[in-house]
């Protein structure tokens, strides 16, 4: 390769490290450091609904805690700084003001009012109509001029076909009639995805662009805007997404996808790098366990196969326990674990709570399992709430699981608020909103100080086992998920259309902020 190497991971600060994302930065690392490249973070913080310093602190602990150290970073610096979205505003500015002069992109004026209509006549798969598409430039600056709110579009073409090349897939094509004038800038003043992943990437030398499959029909609208703005096109590889065992795309629904949560149950950081890097891809010798090391060297990105890869919990145990049995020795395995949980900070958080409850020493030992164990024994007929049957019960476990998920401190007394809250919102007594709770957390109808114990388990595992609890009650299919959700927006949330109760989507849905129509 005559250029040097250039890749980069670009994760949205908005909710819990993905595993997907831990995937990918993984194959975007190998490949540099197989060329002798460099690897970049990048933090894509333009939803400022949804994006949170804390979400970013923990993408970068949970990042770093799997080994994948970066060459430039908002936190390390680089010749390309700011490398927060959010810091670069003005340079999108620029871009879009350029576009607009050059008859590439035009602001739109229609209001939230007329895109619902548009919606509900042609159906939310239909794109926008391209109504302002050929407002006057004077007239558009009159209107800016005159306080109009507004977003910037980019122009489309109305006819032929987009062709792109994919490292994995060949020659990719698109008929332009089936892509939007996608919304660029929006009227914040922020730009949306599409516009700002370009810009950037390009402004920072990336060479090679592996993501995920998912934004493949997002390319068209990417390669326009490289043709419009004069640059040449970096290399596109789209990664197969991860699949649930029943080949749907992965979800925390069906498995843990949290890099935390990961690090709490005791999985070691090369292990669950070496699974991610078994995920379409083996080593020549195919040989399953290897390190990252072996993995840059024996890299070949065009060796990636395109069946949906399995991520398979068990196998990732089989895995991970390989290593320890392989790879400590008694001394380094009893390090290990001191650095796990096993260490004087995190049991010197448990002691006030379970010292109260001790009557010997060895009581220690069944009263603080739950804090070191990954699953717990639960006994379905403890997880009850009087008058409620196992579905409802399913149901407003649920509705916490989705409080919980929107706490950005998830401390003892903001989960005492936030139980207080929803159950006053369902009109239960606050005991009968902890009592399946604690059997859910800890496989025991009583165990320490509830919200203590959650804040020293950590969101990610309380969420885990809550899921885990819901499924014990006999699951939630997708239509009583749908009709539970609506539920819950009207009950808990005040009817807020803008709260997604599955959170970590990459871009945000809206009407003027965002204009998705």
């Amino acid at each position: 390769m005559a250029e040097k190497v250039r890749t980069r991971i670009a994760p949205s600060p908005t909710g819990d490290p993905h595993v997907g994302t831990a995937y990918q930065a993984l194959f975007n690392y190998a490949f540099a450091r197989a060329h002798g490249g460099s690897f970049i973070l990048r933090i894509e913080d333009t939803d400022q609904a949804r994006s949170a310093v804390a979400h970013e602190q923990v993408i970068l602990r949970s990042l770093k805690w799997l080994g994948l150290q970066w060459d430039e970073g908002p936190d390390v610096g680089g010749p390309h700084a700011p490398y927060r979205q959010s810091e670069r505003l003005e340079i999108y500015r620029r871009h879009v003001d350029r576009l607009i002069a050059d008859g590439h992109a035009y602001r739109c004026f229609c209001g939230r009012e007329r895109l619902q209509r548009i919606r509900s006549r042609q159906g939310a798969q239909t794109g926008y109509d391209r109504h302002c598409r050929q407002i006057q430039p004077e007239d558009s600056e009159r209107r800016v001029a005159a306080g109009e709110p507004f977003v910037v579009r980019m122009k489309a073409p109305l006819e032929g076909e987009c062709r792109f090349d994919d490292l994995l897939r060949g020659e990719i094509r698109k008929e332009w009639a089936l892509v939007d004038d996608q919304v660029i800038l929006k009227s914040d003043g922020f730009p949306t995805y599409h516009l700002a992943v370009v810009v950037d990437d390009h402004l920072m030398g990336i060479t090679h662009i592996i993501r995920g499959e998912e934004w493949i029909n997002s390319v068209p609208k990417h390669v326009k805007l490289y043709e419009y703005l004069g640059w040449d096109l970096p290399v596109f590889c789209h990664l197969p997404l991860l699949r649930n065992k029943d080949k749907s795309k992965l979800s925390k629904r069906k498995n843990p996808t949290s890099i935390e949560y990961y690090r709490r149950a005791g999985f070691l950081p090369q292990a669950l790098l070496n699974y991610l890097g078994l995920m379409g891809w083996a080593m020549p010798d195919g040989e399953e366990k290897f390190t990252l090391e072996q993995m840059s060297r024996q890299l070949d990105l065009e060796r990636i196969s395109l069946g949906g890869p399995v991520f398979d919990i068990d196998k990732l145990r089989w895995l991970n326990g390989r290593y320890i049995r392989e790879d400590y020795d008694p001394a380094a395995l009893q390090d290990e674990l001191e650095r796990w949980a096993l260490n004087h900070e995190h049991i010197g958080r448990i002691v006030p709570l379970i010292q109260p409850r001790l009557e010997t020493l060895a009581d220690w030992g069944g009263m603080t399992g739950a804090f070191f164990a990954d699953e717990v024994p639960v006994n379905p007929e403890d997880l009850g709430i009087k008058g409620k049957d196992p579905p409802e019960v399913a149901g407003i476990l649920q509705m916490l699981i989705w409080e919980l998920e929107g706490l950005e401190e998830f401390t003892d007394r903001r989960l005492e608020a936030l139980f207080r809250r929803l159950s006053g919102k369902l009109g239960l007594k606050l005991r009968d909103l902890t009592a399946p709770c604690f059997a859910a957390l800890s496989g025991r109808p009583v165990w320490t100080p509830l919200f203590g114990s959650m804040e020293i388990l950590g969101s990610d595992m309380v969420r885990m086992r809550l899921r885990r609890a819901v499924d014990l009650l006999g699951g939630l299919g997708r239509k009583r998920l749908e009709a539970l959700e609506k539920e819950y927006r009207s009950l808990v949330c005040g009817g807020a259309e803008d709260r997604s109760a599955e959170a970590g989507k990459d871009q945000a849905g809206g009407g003027m902020e965002d204009q998705k129509t």
